[in-house]
């Protein structure tokens, strides 16, 4: 009598009950048929079949899904309530159970994702919806420089403040800008490994309320770090310097300082956007720093350059100044690396210059020359700070930064008689 009272039900009639509703076999286990599940050959019915055992623990009465009957069958099912009916005399819950064995596999999944596999992820996740693929780029150097050597090869979720300050420490007052940043990428790749249970507890790189408590602010210890420019008086010397040089590299160096332009937009250049008819390179907004489309006036000068490029040109490959990388069928799909023209730079014995830094020396040749300031803002693509004056400066200007620009070209040829010997300029020293 006690065993049919524990083993009410048979297999044909788990099989045959279609009925919605509950029964018993008894000690806990019952069938439960509803709706919208799956048959015990796994396709869908109208009425769906399933395990529960219910139980009471701590005078609570809770019920433990066991699985759908297309999985675990009646023999399975009563073998899987009696080990439940055990934790419950032993005084476990069997729920709480079930929940700790979860865990620990996701424990067990966490650990082994690296911090460096999980960035990996990351980025994937929002490459597209970043600007442009250099911001990928910025991220893995980044990471690369001063994250991996420290926790790449870590448990994402072991990863403490500890092992954050170690990686910030070092740069926090001598890189801050830098270092903000990486601060900032730790923070979102920790976030997305919470959001998918890599890891639990707060954020160790979280800034407000944690290491604003270790950390000085950012504002007492940044210093406004100004690319390495050359003195705008040595710059027809260096050009002559390098106009002497060869490849692409030299060509795209060439084209920036020429154009004034950013070295991500001078890198990006596309035959494309240029119209060499009415000598116009038209940046769209999506290439832009301030995300609004730039036309550049090209120089006799900078159409030169591009002239040269364009016999270098693989096929109708679109970048302007391409690099390495090549297509499957041999066109070159790729810009150059924005470490071309820095190597350049140290080839030609100025490792103390910066690409960047040439936006600076234009500028500074505009402002002791004499040139209009607003106008040599405007070929910079600086975006006003004073907004009443940028709501009436609607235009480009583009016929009056022609002519600043050729001015500018024009001082880009000019070599001093008394400091003409322009190879002194390879060691770094001024002419």
């Amino acid at each position: 009598m006690a065993a049919r009272a524990l083993e009410k039900l048979s297999a044909a009639g788990v099989k045959n009950t279609n009925k919605p509703g509950m029964y018993g076999d008894g000690g806990g286990l019952w069938l439960h048929v509803g709706p919208n599940a799956l048959d015990e050959n796994g396709k869908p019915t109208k009425t769906g079949k399933s395990w529960i055992f219910r139980y009471m623990i701590a005078g609570k009465a809770r019920e433990m899904g066991l699985g759908p009957v297309h999985t675990i069958g009646l023999s399975e099912a009563r073998d899987l309530a009696r080990e439940c009916r055990k934790q419950v005399l032993a005084g476990d819950d069997p729920l709480a159970t079930k929940e700790a064995r979860r865990k620990a596999r996701k424990e067990e999944v966490a650990k082994a994702i690296t911090f460096k596999a999980c960035a990996a992820k990351y980025i994937a996740a929002n490459r597209a919806g970043w600007r442009n693929e250099k911001h990928a780029g910025q991220w893995e150097a980044t990471l690369t420089t001063y994250v991996y050597p420290v926790i790449g090869n870590l448990s994402v979720g072991a990863i403490e403040t500890g092992h954050v300050t170690k990686i910030l420490q070092p740069i926090w007052t001598t890189k801050a800008e830098t270092a903000s940043r990486v601060r900032g990428r730790i923070e979102s790749v920790l976030n997305y490994a919470t959001t998918h249970g890599w890891r639990s507890g707060p954020n160790p790189a979280q800034w407000r309320g944690h290491l604003e408590n270790v950390l000085p602010k950012k504002s007492k210890v940044a210093k406004v770090e100004h690319h390495a420019a050359l003195p705008w008086r040595e710059a027809g010397v260096f050009m002559r310097l390098l106009r002497e040089e060869k490849g692409t590299a030299a060509l795209a160096l060439r084209f920036a300082i020429l154009t004034a332009a950013r070295t991500g937009e001078t890198l990006g250049a596309k035959w494309s956007e240029i119209d060499l008819a009415q000598k116009v390179w038209t940046v769209p907004a999506e290439r832009m720093k301030a995300e609004k489309e730039h036309r550049v006036p090209l120089t006799d000068d900078a159409t030169a350059v591009l002239r040269e490029a364009e016999k270098l040109r693989v096929g109708d490959a679109d970048y302007v100044f391409p690099g390495a990388k090549k297509g499957k069928g041999g066109e070159t799909d790729a810009p150059l690396s924005n470490m071309a023209m820095l190597v350049l730079l140290r080839r030609m014995g100025r490792g103390d210059l910066t690409a960047h830094g040439f936006r600076s020396t234009f500028r500074d040749w505009a402002a002791e020359t004499g040139q209009p300031s607003d106008i040599a803002e405007a070929a910079l693509a600086h975006t006003l700070g004073n907004k009443v004056q940028a709501a009436y400066q609607r235009g480009d200007m583009l016929d009056r930064r022609r002519k600043l620009m050729e001015s500018w070209a024009e001082w880009c040829k000019h070599v001093p008689a008394a400091g003409g010997n322009v190879r002194e300029m390879r060691a770094g020293g001024t002419a």
